[in-house]
């Protein structure tokens, strides 16, 4: 049974990697990882998907260090604290742009990026501070490789 975090999200889909499955990494937070997933998704996911109403599937949540290494994630990736999430599109950028603003607008977060990949992937990344210390630093877009 999934630990559900709030009425639309769990902590499985927090940490669910196809990387981390197909290499065999075990992608375990502990308890502080824990605790800032479930204020990203209080302060940040659940508000977006209450105000969008429709569901929010995540790309990538919580990654362990080893996992995060394995995406090629930076060394001091937000990710690795569990406060952040990228959410997916599915190539909807006109939805993916509403979620971007919607976030930007009404929610407190550290970071809000715009990302896309050479391979024409976009997504929304989006990550929250649970010291509260969150910049709303805003990147309108940033190319991955």
């Amino acid at each position: 049974m999934a630990t559900r975090i709030s009425k639309n999200f769990t902590l499985d889909e927090l940490l669910a990697s196809k990387t981390a499955k197909q290499r065999g990494i075990i992608n375990a937070p502990g308890v502080d990882e824990v605790c800032a997933l479930c204020a990203l998704v209080h302060n940040v996911l659940q508000p977006l998907r209450d105000a969008m109403g429709e569901p929010i599937k995540i790309g990538s949540g919580y990654r362990c260090t080893k996992l995060n290494k394995a995406v090629g994630g930076v060394g001091n990736s937000q990710h690795t604290k569990g406060e952040a999430a990228d959410l997916c599109i599915d190539g909807d950028l006109k939805k993916g742009r509403k979620w971007f603003e919607w976030i930007r607008d009404h929610c407190e977060f550290d970071q809000l990026i715009w990302e896309h990949n050479a391979a024409g992937s976009y997504w929304v990344h989006v990550s929250y501070r649970i010291d509260g210390y969150n910049r709303k630093q805003v990147i309108n877009e940033l190319l991955k490789k």
